[in-house]
């Protein structure tokens, strides 16, 4: 089975999330795509936090309809930083016979050389890299060409999405609508649930 890794904050999770996962069981002929919503981020504070349980329902608000989507707990249930390198050995366990591959951005890609063992990240997986913006192949390929393993990269396409989660956390502290940022159920749960400083309904505001 080929699997496709999705982690990240999804603070909250929007339709550029979505998409890129979209994109990523097309171009890489993926059987399913495991979005991991981090548990204890290692190397930043997680802006507005309502909590990883928040996050983790939101993901599944989002993924719930889509049967190309799957949401796992990996990261939350286990103790300490959520390092990639380890989700991706526990997943070899759980699944010995699939072939994982990990979908990031370009920025995570510069970034790659200061993540945690990243060369045995790239011996666990094939890692799947939307350029966006300056993070061009080029870039990538100057900045991780050191990295043993760098060279099982492939580049994705994706259509140009300006949502950000940090514009939808924004909008929702200042009481303005963010319907068609987000499904509607990451929206009325937003609502529901006042997160961000958000007063209830975020959804409907025309």
């Amino acid at each position: 089975m080929r699997v496709g890794i999705y982690g990240g904050v999804f603070n909250p999770p929007h339709y550029g999330h979505l998409i890129a996962a979209q994109e990523a069981h097309s171009q890489l002929k993926l059987d399913v795509v495991v979005w991991v919503p981090v548990g204890h981020a290692p190397h930043r504070e997680i802006e507005d936090d309502p909590g990883a349980e928040a996050r983790f329902e939101m993901v599944e608000l989002a993924t719930a309809a889509d049967e190309r989507f799957r949401v796992s707990r990996i990261e939350l249930d286990r103790d300490g930083p959520s390092y990639t390198v380890d989700t991706l050995r526990q997943l070899h366990e759980r699944e010995p016979d699939s072939e994982f591959f990990l979908i990031i951005g370009g920025d995570q890609a510069l970034a790659l050389p200061k993540w945690h063992e990243p060369e045995a990240v790239l011996e666990l997986a094939t890692i799947g890299v939307f350029e966006r913006g300056n993070n061009t192949r080029n870039a990538i390929g100057v900045t991780l060409h050191r990295l043993r393993g760098a060279d099982r990269l492939c580049f994705l396409e994706m259509p140009r999405i300006d949502i950000s989660a940090t514009d939808v956390r924004r909008r929702a502290r200042s009481g303005r609508p963010v319907r068609y940022l987000v499904p509607d159920k990451v929206a009325n749960f937003i609502g529901a649930q006042s997160l961000y400083g958000a007063s209830q309904p975020v959804s409907t505001n025309a």
